[in-house]
């Protein structure tokens, strides 16, 4: 077979692979590779094979091969065979020996050689390095080991910003603190053409700074233009852009501005109606705002089009929770944890149904379950304050309290549960501070939503007669 031929066939099978014809790409793949033996062409029909779901198949094949602990990307390509097959031990031997530090820095690279294939690619591709660490990530935390796989997932968007992946895990695992996902950010190399990329990426992660802070970002990120050296004129921006206006509704949302934020998410479901981290802060906000039939309607459509999901079981739970059944709501809350035991608005429902019936022991059990799977998440330790509270015992809430309070040093409703229990032990003026501090916190114009804390502020000064107290009940009395 003359050296056109080959090229000609192995133009079919990369067009097969676009086409995803992939019984016929691994046909021609095979019979290019037969010919010639290059490791490329084992590699293309290594691929074909991967992609036509022929993972054991596609993995003697590169284990065959010599190259396969020579080639990094032949080693990868092997691994995420493993990973399909869920040999996750297996994934990780084949992936090397590789270490790294509490930051995220590759500190043993001697498996990381730098020998590629098509090294020639006009197009930008993402640093192999990165993929490798972002899939001993994903092998970690199937094996349940959350700690190695954070560290993994860090070294992967290090060693490439563009791998989203890595910082998706991060943030949608809460495996960060407020403080750790934004030094993380800060130590990210972006290109001189990526800074859209890092504005993109802070409004991201958790969004309790003041509102003229955050909506900075937005609108930044809203003006970013792109041109063309064709037309020089605007080809887009990122205004209507739906994980752009998804963070939007998000940010909504943590300042209490529910009725906004549902609003935001309706637009966003008409366009994009299979946008799932659009559908959860909807769900969310249709809680807060009692909206028990479009959580029915919601959790109809998502039973139906993804019944494999955790989110969508999340979905039934939250409707038989806004209509007060919580033992149905508690089951379908069990279901999305037993689905997908590394989703967080689970545990948390589930926590929540238990503490609606005043199930202290079952609420708390659910509660610390979430914080010691979601070390970034300060909710489940809040809640289980919260329940310390509930039980007047005073001291132990403050503590839960102030553990909440170092993971997420920005969230107002911390410091106004802080001021509540000082109030409580009668440190008067402790309360007083922390109500203060949590007005302080808020990170938009005051809302409904902390109308009990100027209350509370006020009581505390009336107990320390501050004539100050008239002021703060007029005030309220005002808005």
């Amino acid at each position: 077979m003359r050296e056109e031929q080959i090229e000609k066939l192995r133009g079919v099978v990369r067009d097969c692979v676009s086409k995803h014809l992939y019984s016929s790409a691994i046909f021609f793949a095979d019979k290019v590779a037969a010919v010639t033996s290059d490791p490329a062409d084992i590699y293309m029909q290594a691929q074909a094979l991967y992609l036509g779901r022929h993972y054991r198949r596609a993995f003697h094949l590169l284990n065959a091969s010599q190259i396969v602990l020579r080639d990094l990307r032949f080693r990868y390509l092997a691994a995420k065979c493993l990973e399909e097959l869920k040999e996750w031990d297996q994934c990780l031997l084949m992936l090397g020996d590789a270490k790294v530090d509490e930051h995220g820095n590759i500190t043993d690279t001697k498996d990381y050689n730098s020998m590629y294939l098509d090294k020639d690619c006009e197009d930008r591709e993402i640093n192999i390095i990165s993929a490798i660490c972002f899939l001993r990530g994903k092998a970690y935390e199937a094996l349940e080991n959350r700690v190695q796989a954070r560290l993994w997932y860090k070294a992967a968007i290090k060693a490439d910003p563009l791998c989203y992946e890595a910082l998706d895990c991060l943030v949608e695992g809460h495996m960060l603190t407020c403080e750790e996902e934004t030094n993380l950010l800060a130590t990210l190399q972006f290109g001189p053409e990526d800074g859209w990329l890092s504005s993109f990426y802070s409004c991201l992660v958790k969004k309790y700074d003041k509102e003229n802070v955050v909506e900075t970002k937005f609108r930044e990120l809203e003006q970013e233009v792109s041109n063309t050296k064709a037309s020089g004129k605007s080809l887009c921006t990122l205004k209507n852009n739906t994980d752009l206006l998804a963070c939007k509704a998000e940010y909504y949302h943590q300042c209490g501005e529910y009725q906004k934020c549902f609003e935001l998410t309706s637009i966003l479901l008409e366009k994009d109606p299979f946008h799932l981290k659009c559908t959860l802060v909807h769900l969310a906000a249709a809680m807060e705002l009692g909206h028990s039939n479009e959580l029915y309607l919601m959790a109809c459509n998502l039973v139906k089009d993804y019944p494999q999901k955790a989110l969508s079981w999340f979905a039934v739970g939250c409707y038989y929770y806004c209509i007060k059944k919580y033992d149905q709501s508690r089951r379908y809350f069990s279901k999305a944890t037993s689905l997908d035991g590394t989703f967080a608005p689970g545990w948390i429902g589930y926590g929540n149904a238990y503490a609606a019936q005043e199930e202290g022991d079952q609420a708390m059990s659910a509660y610390r379950t979430a914080a010691r799977l979601f070390p970034g998440c300060h909710l489940p330790t809040l809640y289980i304050g919260m329940e310390y509270m509930r039980t007047h015992s005073f001291k132990l809430a403050e503590q839960f309290f102030m553990q909440a309070q170092i993971v997420c040093p920005s969230d107002p409703l911390v410091y106004n549960e802080l001021g509540v229990v000082a109030y409580h032990m009668k440190e008067y003026k402790k309360a007083v501070w922390w109500f203060e501090k949590t007005l302080a916190h808020v990170p938009s114009s005051l809302s409904e939503m902390w109308e009990p804390t100027v209350i509370n502020l006020a009581h505390a000064l009336r107990k320390l007669k501050y004539v100050l107290v008239f002021l703060c009940f007029k005030s309220c009395h005002e808005s």
